[in-house]
């Protein structure tokens, strides 16, 4: 979930749908958050979700207080301006990514079936962080930088588990097909279960491992 690098970015498909992804993982980036936010983090959703529903023009100042019911002088108080209220977003994405990571590596499942197995929508914070970052990188090369970068850790992750470049990238591709059928709710995805998906998809990968080892 990949225009802005040599690679894939992750979200390149989808720049105009909502987001998500699962994870069964406890606290996990890809799961959905129900943890009471105070003020900062109440902005920082607000701002994702406008950036998500719009795009970065439409996500003011003011829309972003009065969306988190916040005063416009304490949303000043946490981003004294629109560059702070995008780096703060961006530096979001980045913490969550290597949460992502963090669970990637230390998944009991193995990283490639982790990797693909979390690649189903589900609205999570890391995906609205990732999409609505995708909307900030139009104009914003602190965005593009901080997708490349994400970009380039998950695919190392991947190579680190297979050792071969031409599968991480095709197993990234996968992963990005699958994200695109279940969050658009392709007749793909309508005609087969989201299990079926990343069951085929596992098998699929499992024996183009066994082919290039």
């Amino acid at each position: 979930m990949r225009f802005i690098s040599p690679k894939t970015l992750r979200m390149s498909n989808i720049m105009n749908m909502p987001s998500g992804s699962s994870s069964s993982q406890q606290d996990s980036p890809r799961r959905k958050n129900t943890a009471p936010a105070g003020a900062r983090d109440r902005i920082l959703d607000a701002y994702t979700t406008l950036l998500i529903d719009g795009n970065h023009r439409s996500a003011t100042l003011d829309a972003v207080a009065a969306r988190a019911e916040v005063s416009k002088g304490g949303l000043l108080y946490h981003f004294p301006s629109k560059d702070a209220l995008a780096s703060g977003l961006i530096t979001r994405l980045r913490e969550l990514a290597e949460l992502d990571i963090a669970g990637i590596l230390q998944s009991d499942i193995g990283v490639v079936e982790y990797f693909i197995r979390t690649s189903i929508g589900n609205n999570a914070p890391l995906d609205r962080a990732l999409i609505a970052t995708v909307r900030l990188a139009q104009d914003s090369q602190e965005a593009r930088d901080a997708l490349a970068d994400i970009n380039q850790a998950w695919y190392e992750v991947v190579l680190g588990a297979v050792h071969d470049p031409q599968l991480a990238l095709t197993i990234q591709l996968i992963s990005d097909g699958i994200y695109y059928n279940t969050a658009l709710n392709t007749d793909i995805s309508k005609a087969t279960s989201n299990q079926e998906l990343v069951d085929a998809a596992v098998s699929v990968i499992n024996r183009l491992a066994t082919s290039s080892g």
